[in-house]
């Protein structure tokens, strides 16, 4: 049986051979976007960082396609945009655009009926327009405000007609832009958080201890003067490791835990007649509700234990937070 791993370019099958072909071909292409970088990059980016409004993203067919993607990518890097699909504006749609909009025009040919039937009613209005083609000498190119040039040698569809390296090169151009302007704005990973609440970044950066606790009669809790036994019950009972030990006045006097456990397996003989008082944590990890878990993450990490007592701003145990409930809510 041949070993993939040891063959050859030469032995490639046809068909690694042709996806060879065109990754390499769709490389060059995105290389040679960045001699093609001019004052006219710095123009688009300095027109969408003063837009008032939103950047409204266009184009037909594939570089439609393209064209959705980048308002995605613009959108949850803090540029606000969207897609307009150009025959649809046409018919309608046109009245989602404001003067006070940047409408960047997508068409590799410069020449789409679709979207250079927007050119008038764009100047009309005075709404400013990018247009990114492959032909700087084209309709689309030479009436637009600023002209981004994303020309490419050749396709890498062997009949140089299906768009490949064409759409591949906008792709990168319209990343490229929505990072200068990310980068322009000091766009942080808060702020890209804010816009992915439902992503693994949100989570982690989101949500508060409060979201995540264990409360009411979840809360494993025994009060001070328990004996040993009745911690431990409560400790096994709540399936948390370990359980909080409150005062008369119901507030946090300390903490007993598995870990405790083992100690004082080590220190006693006898069990039987020990309180929990005489062998518990004081004052015991706390944190509040309002902390996020992020933090919380850290606070364990940090003292090596697997779960916290969550208090209020008077020291009362409101809540528990163990390491599972991080796991399992993705933030770790």
């Amino acid at each position: 049986m041949t070993n993939d791993a040891s063959m050859t370019h030469d032995q490639d099958s046809p068909f690694r051979a042709s996806a060879r072909r065109t990754l390499h071909l769709e490389q060059q292409a995105i290389v040679a976007l960045a001699a093609k970088l001019c004052t006219d990059f710095d123009r688009a980016c300095e027109l969408m960082l003063a837009c008032q409004g939103r950047i409204v993203v266009t184009g037909m067919g594939k570089s439609g396609h393209i064209a959705g993607k980048i308002a995605a990518t613009l959108a949850s890097t803090g540029t606000p945009a969207f897609f307009v699909h150009p025959g649809e504006a046409s018919h309608g749609d046109l009245g989602m655009i404001t003067p006070g909009d940047v409408v960047l025009a997508l068409s590799n040919s410069g020449e789409t009926s679709e979207v250079t039937a927007l050119l008038p009613l764009l100047k009309r209005m005075g709404t400013p327009l990018i247009s990114m083609t492959g032909r700087p000498g084209s309709t689309l190119a030479m009436h637009a405000d600023v002209h981004l040039d994303a020309g490419v040698e050749r396709e890498a569809c062997p009949l140089d007609l299906a768009p490949t390296s064409s759409t591949t090169a906008a792709l990168a151009l319209g990343d490229a832009l929505a990072v200068a302007l990310l980068e322009a704005r000091g766009f942080t990973a808060e702020d890209f958080a804010l816009s992915h609440p439902g992503g693994s970044l949100g989570r982690r950066l989101l949500l508060k201890v409060s979201d995540l606790m264990h409360r009411d009669d979840r809360l494993p809790s025994v009060p001070l003067g328990s004996s040993l036994r009745d911690a431990l019950l409560e400790i096994t009972r709540q399936g948390l490791g370990f359980t909080c030990v409150v005062d008369a006045d119901g507030l946090l006097a300390g903490v007993y835990t598995d870990g405790d456990l083992r100690r004082t397996l080590d220190q006693h003989g006898d069990l039987r007649a020990l309180k929990v008082d005489d062998v518990m944590t004081r004052p015991g990890k706390r944190i509040g509700p309002d902390v996020l878990a992020a933090e919380a993450v850290r606070v364990m990490e940090d003292n090596r234990i697997t779960a916290l007592a969550v208090v209020d701003g008077e020291g009362r145990p409101i809540g528990a937070l163990h390491m599972h409930d991080l796991l399992t809510s993705g933030v770790i």
